[in-house]
């Protein structure tokens, strides 16, 4: 007999009926190690996997203790867990009663096992909760990650707080921040809050940062190729889910400015940052009205080519770091080990990481005179910026094109800052299977990672909103200052940082902002 159920990116698909007979027959006489992940249908509607048996392949098998008093079964607890949407990522587990406070606690769906890394990401969650049962009282309920402290990056949830919203999760304007929020380090659960209100009061979202879905996305691309300002909407080739990888070019300048974003799709801040730059370059809010800015760029300086999502079918996925198959898209910009060892990593290829693939391609079609890859940041609460201090060919003509270029950025917009960001790598011993090391020595010119924070941004602290979509597109707006400060010296000669002042100087950065 054939079973068909829904895929859970829709697509059908048929599986023989196994009886739980032979099913449980098969499991019993097989080890651990030859058990492979299944598909089943979650009850959301989504197909999840179950996990490897294998500790290493599993992140969740980390074994941990809870109090757990009074559990109700998922058909009695009076709220409905959900992340059946576009990039959602969020399962019910269970719900308790402590302390007399009703407790609902949710895991992090992990993205696919990495092969380069070997390991499997994840942090990003985005679910919706809704009360089944319309109460005639308020009733505050405590939302628990309870598989927070086995995360990628578990030490980034210290002075985290969850957005939540209770109106449209696709207007990022929406979007809150939960003050009560806390990590545990011995539970190792991220919780938090929320107060519903009687009769229901309809579905909360809640969120490690809002998410930018695939239909904004379209959207996006739909109003760039309908702009007034001339503009070319490409696709350079397919993801291995199918989905254009589009890439917007603009411009009649020398110099080629490359700008990609959201390479890592749970860091949705990176999208809105390449809408905000966008509106600005095509006047996408004013009609196709720019400034005399962005039309002197236009005009006489940049051809940009601008890649807003990177990752789409990851982030349509709900992941954090990975693409459809399990590849982290930054460690996949070229070869890793020599080919023929063991550990030889051939990147990046149209059959695993195409996104890159692609791209890289079309780089190599154009050049490139200035790139800036766009991130986000789980632990550091401050905009930044990171080099190409480790590669090979980075010397005193790009360590002064970048403190130029940051410097410029800084008086632009203070949301971005010098003294913060990541410990710079040692001088020749840079990864070069990372986006910006490897554009950098590739093409010889300033090369650098942009990073947001899912936190608070400590520059300029908003704490009822902390850092947000809107901030992240000013952001994105304000970098056409910098990059028009240092057209003038991207190919030139000389020591022509001479003509820089004081506070154009490189400044080394450090991590340790808490001293």
């Amino acid at each position: 007999p054939i079973h068909t159920m829904f895929h859970k990116f829709g697509r059908l698909a048929t599986l023989p009926l196994v009886s739980a007979t032979l099913l449980d027959r098969a499991v019993a006489s097989s080890s651990p190690s030859s058990i492979r992940p299944a598909a089943f249908l979650s009850p959301t509607g989504r197909t999840s996997q179950v996990p490897s048996l294998s500790p290493e392949h599993n992140p969740s098998s980390i074994n941990r203790k809870y109090s757990s008093t009074n559990i109700m079964s998922s058909s009695d607890s009076t709220i409905s867990i959900s992340d059946a949407f576009d990039g959602g990522n969020g399962e019910y587990v269970k719900t308790e009663i402590i302390d007399g406070t009703k407790t609902v606690f949710v895991k992090i769906r992990p993205d696919p096992y990495t092969e380069l890394e070997k390991k499997n990401h994840f942090q990003y969650f985005s679910f919706r909760a809704t009360p089944t049962v319309a109460s005639d009282d308020e009733e505050t309920i405590k939302y628990v990650i309870e598989n927070a402290g086995d995360a990628s990056y578990t030490v980034a949830w210290d002075g985290t707080t969850t957005f939540y919203t209770t109106t449209d999760p696709n207007d990022p304007i929406s979007w809150k921040r939960k003050l009560d929020t806390s990590y545990d380090a011995d539970t190792g659960h991220l919780s938090w809050s929320h107060t519903h209100p009687k009769n229901g009061g309809g579905s909360v979202y809640f969120s490690y940062f809002p998410p930018f879905s695939y239909n904004r996305h379209l959207q996006l691309i739909s109003r760039c190729a309908s702009s007034r300002v001339p503009c070319k909407v490409s696709s350079l080739g397919q993801t291995l889910d199918g989905r254009e990888m589009e890439c917007i070019t603009v411009g009649k300048g020398e110099r080629q400015c490359w700008i990609i974003h959201r390479q890592h799709p749970g860091e949705t801040m990176a999208e809105f940052y390449a809408e905000g730059l966008l509106t600005r370059l095509l006047g996408l809010d004013t009609n196709g009205s720019i400034d005399g800015l962005a039309t002197q760029l236009l005009q006489e300086k940049y051809t940009f080519h601008i890649v807003p999502n990177m990752c789409p079918d990851g982030a349509f996925r709900g992941h954090l770091r990975t693409n459809a198959q399990g590849q982290n898209l930054n460690r996949e910009w070229c070869d890793t080990g020599k080919e023929g060892d063991d550990d030889y990593y051939e990147a990046p290829t149209a059959k695993r990481s195409p996104e890159v693939y692609y791209v890289l391609k079309r780089m190599d079609e154009t050049g490139v005179d200035v790139f800036l890859d766009v991130h986000g940041d789980e632990e550091l609460p401050f905009n930044f910026l990171a080099g190409a201090e480790g590669c090979p060919n980075y010397g005193p003509r790009l360590e002064h094109l970048q403190g130029a270029f940051l410097a410029s950025y800084t008086r632009t917009n203070s949301d971005m800052q010098i003294k913060i960001g990541y410990e710079p790598e040692e001088p020749g011993k840079g990864r070069m299977n990372v986006c910006s090391n490897q554009i950098a020595l590739r093409y010889d010119c300033l090369a650098v990672t942009l990073e947001m924070p899912f936190k608070d941004c400590m520059s300029n602290p908003d704490p009822e909103y902390g850092w947000n979509p809107c901030r992240a597109k000013m952001l994105g707006w304000s970098v056409l200052d910098a990059l028009a400060y240092v057209h003038p010296y991207l190919r030139e000669e000389g020591e022509f940082w001479v003509n820089f002042g004081k506070e154009d100087a490189y400044v080394r950065p450090t991590e340790n902002y808490k001293d």
